[in-house]
């Protein structure tokens, strides 16, 4: 009966010491995907929070590579934090629509000239900032990120420049270990001074590619005052870009407005004159008993023909502006590119 009782007993051990350990399941996230620069030509477009989703039709989306929602801000607090999303309904339409069209979406960051200033003097700030805005870009699955500070500046007292390059740099390398990518909303620089230097060359191969506002100009081209957006004035700009500055042809997206301005400097969509019935392939119309200057659709092709020779792409303020008609200066700029949209 013992001897019986010690070989259960040794059996029992035997079993127990066979069974192996359970080998526990490590789930592994996946590999950000890898940064592969974008060369193609683009055609960019910024949609305002504050505009409704519904005023742009559907098949414009198909007319643009690249969709950025204006604004994400950083906080008063001006610590490198970020505030909420405004509109963040809007903000998720706008998304699914471009992204179900294949046009690469991302936000474009903007506020106070005066918080980017302070944050950006801080190396935490600076990194706290980076984080922040890696994070949205990841959890709201963005292609890329636009910088609109408007703008670094080497004017003695103010020499954010500096500030400006250290914090690219590092969101630049920051996002493309993400695989997303880092564009820049620059001065049309045609004004000598400070913010013509603010984006210092130490910084130019962390930004994949500048958004030059070269609108908003109004009384540089003495020979058309009121016009704030002169043809003149995108040549000078680009040959400022290219060949003072030296931004590689590349990363250089000539801007456009989708808006002209009156004598006061008083801004009108350029929808309003479209549906009004106003003559729109010029560059001026008297609206309502005012005149306004913009750019019409024999300009906004002469400005897509310099950009296809001398740069990398064209971007539009703002996408809402156009109409969606035959008429729309964005097809204008596809026709002018023999760029299908259909």
């Amino acid at each position: 009966m013992k001897r019986n009782l010690f070989l259960l007993v040794v059996a029992i051990l035997f079993t127990l010491s066979c069974k192996k350990t359970p080998v526990p399941v490590v789930v592994e996230e996946p590999p950000p995907p890898t940064y592969v620069p974008d060369n193609q030509f683009k055609i960019v477009a910024y949609m305002p929070s504050y505009r409704d989703p519904e005023s742009v039709a559907l098949n414009k989306y198909k007319m643009i590579t690249h969709l950025f929602y204006a604004f994400l801000e950083p906080a008063e607090i001006a610590d490198g934090s970020l505030k909420s999303i405004a509109m963040p309904a809007r903000f998720a339409v706008i998304a699914a629509r471009a992204k179900s069209n294949q046009v690469k979406f991302g936000v474009s960051i903007s506020g106070s000239k005066s918080i980017f200033e302070n944050f950006s003097r801080s190396a935490s700030s600076r990194t706290r900032f980076v984080e922040q805005v890696v994070a949205f870009a990841k959890q709201h699955q963005l292609d890329g990120i636009d910088m609109d500070w408007e703008y670094p500046s080497t004017t003695p007292g103010v020499e954010s420049a500096g500030n400006y390059t250290l914090l690219m740099k590092e969101l630049s390398e920051k996002l493309h270990k993400e695989g997303k990518f880092l564009s820049a909303a620059v001065t049309p620089a045609v004004y000598v001074g400070g913010v013509r230097d603010g984006i210092q060359p130490e910084v130019y191969n962390s930004i994949d590619f500048f958004n030059i506002m070269q609108y908003d100009g109004q009384g540089w081209d003495k020979d058309d005052v009121y016009q704030h957006a002169s043809y003149k004035m995108s040549v000078a700009s680009t040959d400022i870009w290219l060949q003072t500055k030296g931004i590689p042809s590349s990363k250089a997206v000539l801007g456009m407005p989708l808006y002209g301005r009156n004598s006061s400097g008083g801004a009108l969509g350029f929808r309003e004159f479209e549906a009004a019935g106003l003559p729109v392939t010029g560059d001026q119309v008297n609206y309502q008993g005012t005149n306004y200057w913009f750019n019409g659709i024999n300009t906004i092709k002469q400005k897509t023909a310099l950009a296809q020779s001398r740069a990398n792409g064209i971007m539009f303020w703002e996408f809402s502006h156009d109409s969606n008609n035959q008429n729309s200066l964005i097809k204008a700029a596809n026709d002018q590119l023999n760029r299908p949209y259909q």
